[in-house]
């Protein structure tokens, strides 16, 4: 789960990180209203969506007067922003952030995810911070570093070193990002969170060490322990698809290409969305609808993908463990009963009662088109679609 980056900072004060002052609004009155209190000689207007990029897009901005806040607020806000992460659709602007300005001496990239490879987590850290972190990744990448951590209670302090060495800093601001570090890492495995970015980390004039800008992603599947967090989502960010999909535990990731996929199993699924590209289509999402699902449960995930407008057909792949092939031949009539499916339909069953399920699917009346394996699955739906 993404937060946006006002939200970031605030958490990360909590953890004893320093950020600069700034306050939040979903309308410019308010905003403006609460900027007054900033003490500072110019504002920073922010847009708050969940994307990189937005500097280079127009959704950051310095300003020198409250009159002149009020004037790029009101352009800002529904704006539509199109960087590098939104796709050509970009994303419309809900609300702002305003903080105090700082005098920048330097810029730093700091980040910490998890490792899944080693089982640690790994801290990533450049004395290029900024809005090109990406060119400089494949450019110069001697500029940048990672060092991996063991997870415990608590950072050593050698590790701290090693993470920000590169920043060639003095020994007060050393001791100040040593500082930064272990807030960061009880931040992270306190809240369960998956990435923390800060770019740009900065050195200020007056040699004070703050994080500019916050960026942390949570792992949904321990959200159930962080109720404060999950307070935090912003559905006005995330595909209504996903959304629908997560009342009823679907996994559910919405894509750009034309097949629609429903299959049971993350491995499997991502086999199934390999051969349809192999074979020059490209899949319309990711969806797993687990391993014991109910008819009403595939119903629901059926109707979300004929939801997608890009959607020409639609592959069915299911192996029948926990999963009962007839559970899903018959959620599958009973979501065509309720809409129009229009499209090619091909499903492919093995396992648990999967001659009941094609039995099911035979006589339903429906327009669909059987298959023995995924390999001939994949050359039927791509056929289908032509």
């Amino acid at each position: 789960m993404n937060i946006h980056e006002h939200q970031a900072k605030q958490i990360l004060k909590k953890y004893g990180a320093v950020v600069p002052e700034g306050v939040f609004a979903l309308d410019v009155d308010e905003l403006i209203e609460k900027a007054k209190a900033l003490k500072t000689e110019k504002y920073v207007l922010k847009a708050q969506i969940h994307a990189g990029g937005r500097g280079k897009a127009g959704g950051v901005k310095i300003l020198n007067s409250i009159e002149e806040l009020i004037v790029a607020a009101k352009e800002l806000l529904g704006k539509i922003l199109v960087t590098h992460q939104t796709g050509p659709e970009g994303r419309e602007v809900k609300r702002l952030y305003v903080e105090e300005s700082s005098n920048i001496d330097k810029e730093f990239y700091l980040s910490c995810l998890v490792d899944r490879v080693s089982s640690k987590i790994a801290f990533i850290s450049s004395d290029q911070g900024g809005m090109d972190i990406e060119k400089v990744a494949s450019s110069s990448p001697e500029k940048i570093i990672t060092t991996k951590v063991d997870i415990g209670d608590e950072i050593s302090e050698s590790d701290c070193k090693k993470i920000i060495k590169i920043f060639n800093l003095n020994e007060d601001a050393k001791k100040q990002a040593i500082s930064l570090i272990k807030s960061i890492y009880k931040m992270f495995v306190s809240t369960d969170a998956n990435m923390v970015e800060v770019n740009p980390l900065i050195l200020t004039k007056e040699k004070k060490i703050v994080c500019l800008d916050a960026k942390v992603n949570f792992d949904s599947n321990a959200l159930f322990r962080h109720p404060e967090i999950v307070e935090l989502r912003d559905l006005n960010e995330e595909d209504p698809a996903e959304i629908e999909a997560s009342k009823h535990d679907l996994a559910y990731i919405k894509l750009d290409g034309s097949i629609g996929c429903m299959v049971n199993g993350a491995g499997l699924a991502m086999a199934t969305m390999d051969i349809i590209k192999l074979y020059g289509k490209e899949p319309a999402n990711f969806l797993d609808v687990g391993g014991g699902a109910s008819k009403e449960k595939v119903s629901a995930a059926l109707k979300i993908i004929l939801s997608d407008k890009n959607v020409k057909g639609i592959l069915i792949n299911i192996f029948g463990g926990i999963m009962r092939c007839d559970v899903l031949a018959q959620g599958v009539v009973d979501a065509a009963k309720e809409i129009n499916i229009s499209v090619p339909l091909v499903v492919r069953l093995a396992g648990t009662n999967y001659k009941e399920g094609k039995e099911i699917l035979e006589n339903s009346g429906l327009e669909l088109i059987s298959a023995e394996n995924l390999d001939d699955a994949a050359k039927k739906i791509v056929e289908a679609i032509k």
